[in-house]
């Protein structure tokens, strides 16, 4: 098995259908037919409409890139799955135009409470809680369901004029030099071919691109017991907590207040055999394990059996096909990586796709996305691996908590392809070439308050001169200039290349550097 299901195994779906269900049926319907079988070709085919898969087409549909998304399912996904957004995402977020959205959809994390035969034992948090900064606007883990994240982010790709062709699925493909050729099952039964400059893969762990292309994915087991998620509404219980029943038969379950929703997200160990994903099953299931009868669960809105496993691509491009997300790679769920590592793929990605196909920048600039989010990948996969055993074992409170490693503020690209760094004598904890540019406070010519975050907002590159003049940039390309202040405490003298992603390409006293580096990235 490889699906992933935020960082779970395999996709068993069961329980009822209810209201909200009917109704993104008949919205993607609207939407299939109102889109018609979709164009035969498309700069960039993007296979599965996930978070990944959204991300990346709205990022592209940004720089003008004509990219298709289609979806072998008929609807969006409708599970709570990946509810945690980290701080770095949060920053991508608002970048694409969506943050506003989610923060008013989502809520931060919930103490956690445990309870033991009926009783309260007492509440802990889960995460370190940060405080948000200058550079750091966004400081916490931010709670939201998966399907929530995903219709807005639909929403948002509509706004921009791009579309998902629900019910169509990838059945076979073939590489030429300069195109893919994409076989697709469409919803009304038939075939038809797409062609397409560049293909990506964003369609888990089980999807047909990666199978398709024999690229294998390598891993282990991290914990052999069989879980069950769920999402189901529960009479009886507050939602002011995280409830956890650490002694429940076969290991922990929780129940987790979903914002926004009259919703509980349940998560339960279950010792050996495979879950029933029945409503009866979650019911005797919930039962069991809690002092909550089996009635207390009055609705069962979508469940799932996993294992936790946590495996990687062998490699994350083959020729002009990529893959991202759960396509590459799965993690356990500890930490809440999956999701936020698979936006952040998309985001990488699609700065670079749009370089090439508007920017006339090197076709090797593709060549980063393997290089800079294969060793994101193997780091991720490390750090929640360890963090689900912690949690597993009770053997490491610290490492059970998620803080500063997980918020993926720290998560960058020394050392890789894009990467000049040109000053000399520097700490290892200043800001460096490769590092998240941080955000900062400054006055505009006019006076206007502003935020760093502001001028990097789009697909464009820009240029930070800090108490240092700023020289002619090409066109195209955003520059500034900032003497002193915070800005100056957070980046040091010099001049910055700040990358579409937020990133720092370029870090250099010597403006000869500029021509060069920003011509290689499509500047000129």
């Amino acid at each position: 098995m490889d699906e992933n299901v935020d960082g779970y195994m395999d996709a068993n779906v069961g329980g009822s259908v209810d209201a909200k269900g009917d109704a993104d049926k008949a919205v993607a319907a609207a939407a299939v037919a109102a889109a018609g079988p979709g164009p035969e070709t498309a700069e960039v085919l993007i296979v599965g409409a996930g978070p990944t898969g959204l991300t990346l087409a709205c990022d592209l549909a940004r720089h003008g890139v004509r990219a298709l998304l289609v979806e072998r399912a008929g609807t969006l996904f409708p599970g709570s799955r990946g509810k945690g957004l980290q701080p770095r995402t949060q920053e991508v977020f608002e970048d694409l135009g969506v943050l506003d959205r989610i923060h008013a959809a989502g809520a931060p994390y919930p103490l956690m409470m445990a309870w033991e035969n009926g009783e309260r034992l007492g509440t802990w948090d889960l995460v370190e809680r940060g405080t948000p900064g200058p550079a750091t606007p966004y400081a916490d883990v931010w709670m939201i369901p998966q399907w929530r994240t995903q219709e807005i982010l639909y929403e948002r790709l509509l706004e921009l004029g791009g579309q998902v062709l629900f019910g169509t699925a990838l059945t076979g493909l073939e590489q030429h030099p300069d195109r893919v050729e994409a076989v697709l099952a469409t919803a009304g039964g038939g075939t038809r071919t797409v062609t397409a400059g560049y293909l990506v893969g964003a369609d888990g762990g089980r999807g047909a691109v990666r199978r398709t292309l024999g690229v294998a994915m390598h891993g282990e087991v991290v914990d052999p017991r069989p879980a069950l998620v769920a999402d189901l509404r529960v009479e009886g219980l507050d939602r002011d907590n995280w409830h956890v029943w650490p002694k429940a038969p076969g290991g922990a379950l929780l129940l987790c207040p979903m914002p926004g929703t009259e919703e509980f997200q349940l998560f339960a160990q279950v010792g050996s055999g495979a879950p029933d994903t029945s409503a009866d099953g979650v019911r005797a299931l919930v039962a069991a394990g809690s002092h909550l009868p089996a009635s207390a669960v009055t609705e069962v809105r979508w469940a799932s059996d996993f294992r936790p496993r946590a495996a990687v691509a062998e490699r994350f491009r083959e020729g002009r096909v990529f893959l991202a997300g759960d396509a590459a790679h799965i993690h356990s769920p500890a930490g809440g990586q999956g999701l936020n590592t698979s936006v952040q793929d998309a985001y990488n990605l699609g700065w670079k796709l749009g370089r090439v196909l508007r920017a006339g920048a090197p076709e090797s600039l593709l060549d980063s996305y393997q290089e800079e989010r294969y060793p994101v990948a193997a780091a991720v996969i490390g750090l929640s691996t360890g963090l689900h055993r912690a949690e597993r074992d009770g053997s490491d409170d610290r490492r059970a908590r998620r803080g500063k490693d997980t918020d993926q503020l720290s998560v960058g690209y020394r050392g890789g392809p894009l990467t000049a760094e040109q000053r000399q004598g520097l700490d290892e904890e200043a800001l460096q070439a490769g590092d998240r540019a941080p955000d900062s406070p400054y006055r505009a010519a006019d006076g206007t308050a502003r935020r760093l975050f502001e001028l990097y907002r789009g697909t464009h590159l820009t240029v930070l001169a800090v108490d240092c003049d700023l020289p002619g940039l090409p066109a195209g390309v955003r520059g500034l200039r900032l003497d002193g202040g915070h800005a100056a405490d957070a980046y040091g003298p010099g001049l910055f290349v700040i990358r579409p992603d937020g990133y720092v390409g370029l870090a250099t006293h010597d403006p000869a550097a500029l021509p060069g580096y920003l011509a290689a990235l499509g500047a000129r």
